[in-house]
């Protein structure tokens, strides 16, 4: 997967792709990543990328000269390549269009705009897709793309330590992930689930399931609207609590 970010700051991408498991993903050739200077492609020698916007108003536009011609070399380095627009306008990104974006095959060139924005032909002509990653407003796109490119690689073949482990996070089933524990076993007199110490891993599944449904329940009760109950949910989920009532009760 080739990640292209387009951009007016590349001091703030590049190290991206030097840390942790983006760069242990770019080592096994997983992905590409790069950024481009938007500023490279400036039609004068003053460099300049933006202007007054018509019609007046505050702020200022990005050309679409330089960022035309940035688009289309990147799309000449990574052919068809799908291309993203980072907007507050753009459709929410959440999990399944993580996996949606994980499935292109060529790639993903970010286009990531600053000051008021870019120039409206620019999306007509050349955006494939806008994205936005919440209802709020940021100073640049760089930091929305990274976002996207750090949980679309974590989705990718090998990338992740274990082969399951993509599968089981928040979001994937519409439930979220089950609590976790390590050593030691007591911590400030909060001791770890005796079942996850016994060994036995059909209870230790049961409970792992228990424990997502409880935390999807206390915490996003809206993802039960995403997908019903199956009725093993619902059994874990009645007895969840028939305890609560005990312990209430007693």
């Amino acid at each position: 997967m080739k990640f292209t970010v387009l951009t007016l700051f590349p001091e703030l991408v590049d190290p991206f792709f030097g840390h942790g498991i983006i760069a242990r993903a770019v080592e096994k050739k997983a992905i590409a990543g790069r950024s481009v200077n938007i500023r490279d492609f400036s039609c004068d020698r003053h460099n300049t990328v933006d202007d007054r916007p018509y019609g007046g108003g505050c702020g200022m536009v990005m050309k679409p000269e330089p960022l035309s011609a940035a688009i289309r070399a990147a799309k000449a380095e990574a052919p068809g390549s799908r291309v993203v627009h980072m907007s507050p306008q753009g459709r929410p990104f959440d999990q399944k269009l993580a996996l949606e974006l994980a499935e292109e095959g060529n790639g993903l060139i970010f286009i990531c705009g600053r000051y008021e924005g870019i120039d409206e032909r620019i999306c007509h002509s050349l955006v494939d897709d806008e994205i936005s990653i919440g209802d709020y407003v940021m100073t640049g796109g760089e930091l929305a793309a990274m976002v996207i490119i750090d949980a679309v690689t974590r989705l990718l073949p090998g990338v992740l330590g274990g082969e399951t482990s993509a599968e089981i996070d928040s979001f994937q089933n519409d439930r979220l992930e089950y609590a976790h524990y390590t050593r030691p076993p007591e911590f400030e007199t909060m001791a770890v689930p005796d079942v996850l110490l016994s060994g036995d891993h059909q209870k230790i599944e049961r409970w792992r399931q228990a424990s997502s449904l409880k935390r999807t329940f206390l915490k996003r009760p809206d993802l039960f609207k995403q997908r019903s109950l199956d009725p093993e949910e619902r059994k874990l989920l009645k007895t969840w609590c028939q305890e609560l009532e005990t312990l209430i009760n007693e």
